[in-house]
Order: structure tokens, then C-alpha cells, then sequence
């Protein structure tokens, strides 16, 4: 081959190369970013400074400000069932978590065929770290956090413990990767000091994905002396360590994002903070405390009742998502549920949700980034064998069978406080609702819960476990 051809013919390879190259280059994602998803447990709608509280709360009002204020965000109406949501990206009656609660001496979880987020951004190349109440599984290992998809895990297995002693019913509920440990300290500020542990030994040529889960502010109401001090001006005394218990929540908070500047990640790092269902306002739900001496002291702001309930005040909660030069700033009123959560993060990360089973969630990531319409139109609060409650478009349908069965309807565009029910002048809606329903219905699985009680009446008829009445948990008015 003469000179000329061999420089042309490798000049031409050469930019053939070169060519094919740079699209490859141009479709690089940029690295992924940490992920740090806050959850408050049982907080009140209206409890936060950024929505008109009196409450001190200036580290989550600074992120709400700086990012989306997610004003139509949907959870499940109790914590188990809004965790599962969360991890599975799946309704859970899709699973059989829908009605209640894990309690102490249950022994179901969530079910280990469910493919769910840590493993899935794992598999993304994400460190996966768990700080904070878990409540999906505790009577056995295979049930906990770091057996599902979490290199690292420091907290309470169970939902309600003493801030103090971190025992449930005098047990020690106190976790470090699988051991129990003692120590001394107040939950709220050991969740936060060990969060910022996380971070500041955090090997930062890996993406992070943490999961910040306070109990606060949780019953029992327990809260430093100096910080129930800062609210003397509250004449209620449990309204007072309510609101202290928040303000210490929101300097962990605090705490937690120096240790994100300090580590330089906090510009690649996507924020998420929600409030697991809304704030308690039923004696059913209240634990160990007896009510008879107190107020409870939420406040969910114009929207009906409160945690177990499937009026807005139950389901819809305070909700925000932050990462500069990525989510505009301002008030984002897009409907979501918090199992969209699941493919929205797999977008943000570049991973795949081919392991687990169909997605009831919906990617919002266009929707926070850059503000076009929800693609949800859908909503489902619950699916249980006694009560259901669905959102489609404006319209919301609560359906409770217990005998006397009732129905109620409503128009949230018109009346998002649900103060006047219209199923007797929609009739057709009505209809059209409770055939979506049924249809749920029969692709749901049988509640763990009942099961469970039904399993524990047959081997103890003499003492069956105590459940809520009808009055309580069926038609939780305020």
C-alpha cells in the first residue's frame, strides 16, 4: 500500500474512532448523587415553621425554601404500611402490610420476595446505610435491615420506644449491625450523631444512599430539659415537649447537613424529608400513654383528623426535596404517593428496577426537576377487608364495610378539608369508584395483621390480642 493510502486509510479509521467516541462521551451520566431521605415519624401537617407553625424548625424551613415544598404528597396512614410503601415502591396491599401495624410479639415482616430499594441501589453502586426506626420485621434476622439490602444499620428495630431507656414494653429495642447494644443518650441526638458518623467516614468514590429515620416526635413525648425550656410561652405541657421534641429533631437535621458540607457532598446530594403519615389525633393510636391525662398535641393544619385516618389529615403530610441546581425552589402542589419514591430515586441513580415486582409508583423526577405535571392520577390511601379509601383525579371515595357500611365522597378541588360529603349527588362517581376498588381488592393479598391475631386467638382463646373498636379505627372522625 503507497504512503497516501496508508495515512488516508488510517486518518479515516482515526476518525471513524473518533466519531463513534463521542456520542459514547455525550451519553455519560453525570456521577450519581448521594441520597439522604429524611423520615419524621408521626410529625403534624402544620408543625413545621415553613407551614406557619410556631414551632422552631429553621434547618427544614432553609431546604424547603431552597428547594420543592411538596404540598400533595401521600403516604399510607400508618407507619409499617408507609414503610413498606417507601422500601417496596409498591402498595402494601399488594403484600399483605395494609392494616396496622408490626406489633412486639408479631412475628411476620416484610415479605423477603419484595425486591426493595437498598438492594436495588446497591446494585446501583450506592453505599446503603440505615439510621433510625425500621418497624418492617424484628422477631427474626432474616426480617432486619442489614439482611435486606443495608451495609450498615444503628437504631430501634420496633416503632415505639422510650427516648431514654430505648426499651418497648422493657425491652432494649437498640441496634448496631445486627448486636444489641446499650448506651446512654437521648434517641433524637444519638440518630443524628451517628447520621453524621456515617457521613463523615463515608468513602466518597461511592454514591451514598442513607436513610435518616427519627421516632420523633413519636409518643411517648419525651424531650431535653433546655430544649422544653425554649417553649415555656406554650401553656399545654405536652404540646410543649411535643414542640421540643421537633426542634431537637430539626437540629440533628442541622447537624447532619454541616456533616454534608464538611465532607464536601452536600452539592451532589439529593434531600428528601417526609413525615411517615400525619400527626396523631386518635387515643387508638397514641401506645402506652394514657390519654385521659393529656391533649394530643399535632396539628395537621385545615386537613380532617389525623395518623390512621383515611381523611387527608392521615395520608397527606408535610414533604419537601432539595438538591441545589437541580430542583427549583418554590411550592410544587403535584400529585404524588410516597411509592413513587422507588423509581424516582432509581431514575436520580441510574440503576434498574428489573428485580422487583410491578411498580405501583411513578417516576416524578421530571416533575421536581424540572416542573412538568404529575404523571399521577391515581391515589390510593388503603385497601383493607373493612374500609378503603381512593383519589381519582379530584374525587376521593372512603368506603367502610363494617356493618352499618358507609360511603363518602368528596371533591378536593372544591373542598380539600372534607367537610361536605356529595356521594348522595354523585351517585355515578360513587359507582365508578367502588368498581376500582373491588378491583384492587381482589389483587390483594390477605393482611399479615389479622392473620396474625387470628393465629394468636387459636393458640391463646382466653386472652386474644386487644384490637381497636370499630368506633376508634373505623370511623376516626375528629
Amino acid at each position: 500500500m503507497k504512503p497516501v493510502v496508508r495515512f488516508a486509510a488510517r486518518w479515516l479509521l482515526l476518525v471513524g474512532i473518533t466519531t463513534l467516541a463521542q456520542p459514547a462521551r455525550a451519553q455519560q451520566r453525570a456521577p450519581k448523587p448521594n441520597i439522604l431521605y429524611i423520615e419524621a415519624d408521626d410529625l403534624g401537617w402544620k408543625d413545621v415553621g415553613f407551614h406557619g407553625s410556631d414551632i422552631q424548625t429553621p434547618n427544614l424551613d432553609q431546604l424547603a425554601q431552597g428547594g420543592a415544598d411538596l404540598g400533595s404528597f401521600y403516604t399510607q396512614p400508618l407507619c409499617t404500611p408507609s414503610r413498606a410503601a417507601f422500601l417496596t415502591g409498591r402498595y402494601p396491599c399488594r403484600y399483605g402490610l395494609q392494616t396496622l401495624v408490626i406489633l412486639a410479639g408479631q412475628e411476620y415482616g416484610l415479605p423477603k420476595d419484595e425486591w426493595i430499594l437498598p438492594q436495588a441501589l446497591k446494585d446501583a453502586g450506592y453505599t446503603t446505610a440505615i439510621v433510625g426506626k425500621w418497624h418492617l420485621g424484628h422477631a427474626r434476622p432474616e426480617y432486619w435491615p442489614r439482611q435486606r439490602g443495608f451495609d450498615y444499620q444503628y437504631g430501634p428495630l420496633l416503632g415505639e420506644i422510650d427516648y431514654y431507656t430505648h426499651e418497648e414494653h422493657g425491652v432494649l429495642d437498640w441496634y448496631r449491625d445486627n448486636k444489641r447494644v446499650k448506651e446512654p443518650g437521648y434517641v433524637t441526638q444519638l440518630l443524628g450523631q451517628d447520621a453524621a458518623r456515617v457521613i463523615e467516614k463515608h468513602d466518597t468514590s461511592k454514591p451514598l444512599f442513607l436513610f435518616l429515620a427519627f421516632t420523633a416526635p413519636h409518643a411517648p413525648y419525651q424531650a431535653p430539659k433546655d430544649y422544653v425550656a425554649r417553649y415555656s410561652a406554650i401553656a399545654d405541657s405536652t404540646r410543649r415537649t411535643y414542640a421540643a421534641m421537633i426542634t431537637c429533631m430539626d437540629d440533628e437535621i442541622g447537624r447532619v447537613l454541616k456533616a454534608l458540607d464538611k465532607k464536601g457532598m452536600r452539592d451532589n446530594t439529593l434531600i428528601v424529608f417526609q413525615s411517615d403519615n400525619g400527626g396523631n389525633r386518635s387515643a387508638t393510636f397514641a401506645g402506652e400513654i394514657d390519654v385521659s391525662k393529656l391533649v394530643l398535641p399535632s396539628d395537621n393544619g385545615p386537613y380532617r383528623d389525623g395518623k390512621g385516618s383515611l381523611y387527608e389529615g392521615g395520608t397527606r403530610v408535610v414533604a419537601l426535596a432539595n438538591w441545589p441546581g437541580h430542583i427549583p425552589a418554590g411550592k410544587n402542589d403535584a400529585l404524588m404517593h410516597m411509592v413513587d419514591i422507588y423509581p424516582t430515586l432509581m431514575d436520580v441513580a441510574g440503576g434498574s428496577t428489573a428485580k422487583c415486582k410491578p411498580l405501583d409508583g411513578l417516576d416524578m423526577w421530571p416533575t421536581w426537576s424540572a416542573g412538568k405535571p404529575s404523571p399521577r392520577a391515581e391515589v390510593v390511601y388503603n385497601v383493607e377487608p373493612f374500609r378503603a379509601a381512593i383519589r381519582q383525579g379530584d374525587w376521593k371515595l372512603i368506603w367502610r364495610t363494617p356493618l352499618p357500611a358507609s360511603l363518602e365522597l368528596y371533591d378536593l378541588a372544591d373542598d380539600p378539608y372534607e367537610k361536605t360529603d356529595v356521594a348522595a349527588q354523585h351517585p355515578d362517581k360513587v359507582a365508578e369508584l367502588q368498581k376500582r376498588v373491588q378491583e384492587l381488592a381482589g389483587q390483594s393479598a390477605k393482611p399479615l395483621f389479622l392473620m396474625a391475631a387470628m393465629h394468636a386467638y387459636k393458640s391463646q382463646p382466653a386472652a386474644p390480642p386487644a384490637l381497636p373498636s370499630d368506633d376508634a379505627y373505623f370511623n376516626p372522625d375528629p
